[in-house]
């Protein structure tokens, strides 16, 4: 079972339909049992960091997230949910994120020409060999909804760049766990692909 996990903060439904093509068991939940039993767990997110680790803390679903990153489980946050896997983000002060990945989500600065929030279509290049990027092609073009972007303190974890007034890590992963600043469920063939990749981790 792929658990999705419902914390008020997200599109569920797309996330949902684009795992459903690939796994028959496909189950958005708030519930922390239903998080603990999943073969794999994703988070997504739309919105603020603050609101989001706010939701997160009041429904107890931090505990069952880290539990399940504990056990080995694939776990993948989407945009705000990759976001989130970090220390720390400058979004409203500084609020402490889950601390899975080290480093810090920064806004991008305002320069001429360009627009925040990152919005529309961009490619990403590919840093690393992982099975979860497994038949995408390099510089395949992904869907970004975004005013922030995270920084990981070790370079190591970036499995995918992508341009906008400067290069900024779009995809990691570590271990078990993965994320994308983009949205593959709205990528068509190619975010698609990495849907089917997630879905058949073992």
């Amino acid at each position: 079972m792929i658990a999705i996990i419902d914390y008020g903060m997200g599109n569920l439904r797309s996330v949902q339909k684009a795992f459903e093509k690939f796994c028959p068991d496909v189950r958005v939940t708030s519930s922390a049992k239903d998080i603990l039993c999943a073969d794999k767990v994703i988070l997504p997110g739309v919105g603020a960091f603050r609101v989001a680790m706010n939701e997160l803390k009041k429904r107890g679903l931090i505990g069952p997230i880290r539990s399940s990153i504990e056990k080995g489980r694939p776990f993948l946050g989407v945009c705000l949910g990759m976001q989130i896997l970090f220390t720390e983000s400058e979004e409203g002060g500084s609020v402490k994120g889950l601390d899975i990945i080290k480093g810090r989500v920064k806004k991008f600065k305002k320069k001429s020409g360009l627009k925040v929030p990152h919005m529309g279509w961009n490619t990403v290049k590919s840093k690393k060999e992982s099975d979860i990027m497994k038949g995408v092609r390099g510089n395949s073009y992904m869907y970004f909804v975004h005013s922030y972007y995270a920084a990981p303190k070790d370079k190591a974890v970036t499995l995918c760049e992508t341009d906008y007034a400067g290069k900024f890590t779009s995809g990691v992963a570590m271990g078990n766990v993965y994320g994308f600043q983009f949205h593959p469920e709205k990528s068509q063939s190619a975010g698609l692909r990495i849907v089917e990749n997630f879905a058949k981790l073992c």
